[in-house]
């Protein structure tokens, strides 16, 4: 138990770690401005465009680093640094972005498996913590609620994972698009995939840090059945 407590505080240090690092690229890049002037608007309208896609709508949101695709209602949300900002790193997190799109469009498995689980994780995590809760304070009495709280943690530590090929395929994706359709010259491309490497590791240490949660709980669930 007490490694499982380890390895969730290096994972923790690590998480902020890879945090501020991807704040410091995303910063010194939206800096850097593009080459061809494009927005972040102008780059996914046109990627989405080249990839035959003209159901997907891109709209500016607010907050930092908020960027998403939403499957649902098929747009493209973009923060205003990216809708507006004509940087590498608004190239970068648009193009990712319709990387996402590009996946929807083309029915990619991991995405299809990823959004089939939405639905029940977006109930189990309202509850989950507070079963998990109170299996540790019946751990004495009953097994029952906390191997329950456990399994539901189960299914998210594996959207996490599934979560990883998805980010990863995206940004290959927004890589390959952004230097065939020449958006970016050689320098740029090098400061989009540094971008876009450190956004991916987020999810990568996310990954590994709800899996040694996951086995700190099954430490405890089995440390009572022994």
């Amino acid at each position: 138990m007490i490694g499982a407590y380890v390895i969730g505080i290096v994972v923790m240090l690590i998480s902020l770690y890879v945090q501020w690092r991807l704040k410091s690229k995303f910063e010194e890049y939206s800096q850097v401005g593009l080459s061809n002037g494009m927005s972040g608007k102008e780059i996914a309208e046109t990627m989405l465009r080249e990839n035959g896609i003209y159901d997907v709508r891109v709209v500016s949101v607010e907050g930092r680093l908020t960027d998403h695709y939403n499957p649902q209602d098929k747009t493209v949300n973009l923060s205003s640094d990216v809708f507006y900002g004509r940087s590498v790193a608004a190239a970068a997190v648009a193009s990712h972005e319709c990387g996402h799109a590009v996946q929807h469009a083309t029915a990619y498995q991991w995405l299809q498996f990823r959004s089939q689980m939405v639905p029940f994780l977006s109930i189990a995590s309202r509850y989950m913590q507070w079963i998990i809760l109170l299996g540790i304070l019946m751990i004495n009495t009953s097994t029952i609620p906390l191997t329950i709280g456990v399994a539901l943690f189960a299914a998210t530590t594996l959207f996490s994972f599934i979560t990883l090929p998805v980010e990863y395929d995206a940004s290959n994706r927004a890589l390959a698009w952004i230097q065939k359709a020449r958006i970016v010259n050689e320098k740029e491309y090098i400061m989009s995939a540094d971008a876009l490497k450190w956004a991916a590791r987020t999810y990568l240490v996310a990954a590994i840090g709800s899996l040694a949660t996951l086995l700190y709980y099954v430490s405890i669930l089995m440390g009572r059945r022994d």
